[in-house]
This record gives structure tokens, C-alpha cells and sequence, in this order.
């Protein structure tokens, strides 16, 4: 038997309590047959207003993530989502495998993380030199440059937005968001990714690749991008973005 409404395919996804964006974007995402159940991380404390701070957010994540996994996999997922950006950047090239490798092992499901999303978005779009934008602290910065560094691309420009608290970063305005691209963007840029799931940009990165005139990645459209395609769902989402609506 099969389920009545995720008759194609059934995603856990992993999630800060604290996130109120990414749901909703899979959510208008979502293709016929598809379904996403969410799994929320425990976060007492939310202050990001330091480096320290913002390593205590992952210290959080990591403590409670396997709580999380274990309590998606009741519905029998068909494979899993992160809902979390920052965790799966974090220690670059071999912190992403380790990470995707210890959720491989709890759920024993394919993992779509955001980081490996943007990578194979880039590597599609042929981009190498890239602007950055996310709503980290410095110290969650570098570990973005030091992960695309590692896979081959050149961080010509990233902005930190430096949001107070976890919930606060979903308070960012699509006119903040819209400064930020400008000010990252330029002539030797290829490509404009978005990273932090709590960033509500996938409206805008549609919008902004038509006054730019390249690839915007917004990454809660690039994670569900991997997780359609890595699953065989070819269906094409509009209002997203070049990615899932073309490729």
C-alpha cells in the first residue's frame, strides 16, 4: 500500500524549532504526490548575537538532531531533507560528509542537504565565482567561503546579515534582501546563492534573476531541487527560480 497523499514519495525534514520559513516554502513547492513531515530540533536558546553564540545554535543542533530523526522516521519517510543550512556548511568538504554520513546512519534514508543543493546548482550553471549572502555571524561566514572554497568556487563577495536571534532572521525584508544582492553581486560574479532556511528569498531569487541576468540560489529551492531530482521527480515548480523550473 501506499500512502494516499505522498504516493510518489514521503520526505522527513529536519528543522530548528525556531524556523518558520522553510516549512512553508516546501509546502508551495510541493508537486502532486510529493509530501514533506517535519521533524523540529529543540532550540532553547536562540541568541545569535555573537560568534560563540552561534556556535551555541549548532552545539544545540547537534545534541538534539538524532531526537528528531528518530521521531520522522514513524511515518516511514522515502528519504530525508535538511531544513538547516548552516550545520551542513560547517567544517567545510568533510564536515558536510560527516554530517550527511551520521543522519545516513540514524535513518538509514539519502540525505539533500543545502550545501550539496548549491553545489550541483553551480556546477549546473557552470558558475565559478559566486556571491554570497546569509544571515550568519562572521564565524558562520567562513565556513560558508571555506565550503565552497573547497569544492572549487571563488567567494568573490559574501554579506553576513548577522541577525540577532534565529527567529529574527525570518524578519528580514525582501528590501534587505534586495541591497544585499546588489552589494555581493557584480560584473565578475557568476552566480548569487542565498544560504540560512529561515531567509524567506525564494520569491525574490525568481524575481532577481530577471534583472540580473544570472542564477539566483535560494537555498529552500535548491534543497528541494536536489530532493525532487535525487528521488526521480522530474515535475518543473514555477515561481522558484531557473532551477527547478528548468532543470
Amino acid at each position: 500500500m501506499t500512502d494516499a497523499l505522498g504516493w510518489r514519495r514521503k520526505f522527513g525534514v529536519i528543522a530548528p524549532s525556531t524556523n518558520t520559513i522553510v516549512e512553508p516554502d516546501f509546502a508551495a513547492l510541493a508537486v502532486p504526490g510529493v509530501t514533506s513531515h517535519f521533524s523540529r530540533i529543540h532550540i532553547r536558546n536562540q541568541d545569535l548575537s555573537s560568534d560563540e553564540n552561534f556556535e551555541g545554535l549548532l552545539t544545540q543542533i547537534r545534541d538534539e538532531i538524532g531526537f528528531a530523526c528518530e521521531r520522522v522516521l514513524t511515518c516511514e519517510p522515502d528519504a530525508m531533507v535538511m531544513g538547516m543550512s548552516a550545520e551542513t556548511f560547517w567544517g567545510g568538504v568533510e564536515g558536510n560528509r560527516q554530517f550527511v554520513a551520521q543522519i545516513n546512519a540514524i535513518t538509514g534514508l539519502s540525505v539533500a542537504t543545502g550545501a550539496e543543493a548549491c553545489e550541483r546548482a553551480l556546477n549546473l550553471f557552470g558558475a565559478k565565482r559566486i556571491g554570497v549572502v546569509t544571515p550568519y555571524q562572521p564565524v558562520g561566514d567562513e565556513n560558508v567561503v571555506r565550503f565552497f572554497s573547497e569544492i572549487g568556487f571563488e567567494v568573490v563577495k559574501i554579506k553576513g546579515l548577522k541577525c540577532p536571534t534565529a527567529v529574527s532572521i525570518a524578519h528580514v525584508t525582501e528590501d534587505e534582501l534586495r541591497n544585499a544582492l546588489l552589494e555581493v553581486n557584480g560584473p565578475d560574479v557568476d552566480a548569487l546563492v542565498q544560504c540560512g532556511t529561515n531567509l524567506s528569498m525564494v520569491r525574490l531569487a525568481d524575481e532577481a534573476e530577471r534583472w540580473l541576468g544570472k542564477p539566483v540560489i535560494a537555498i529552500n529551492a535548491a534543497t528541494w531541487w536536489m530532493a525532487l531530482r535525487s528521488n526521480g521527480i522530474e515535475d518543473k515548480v514555477y515561481g522558484a527560480g531557473r532551477l527547478l523550473r528548468e532543470h
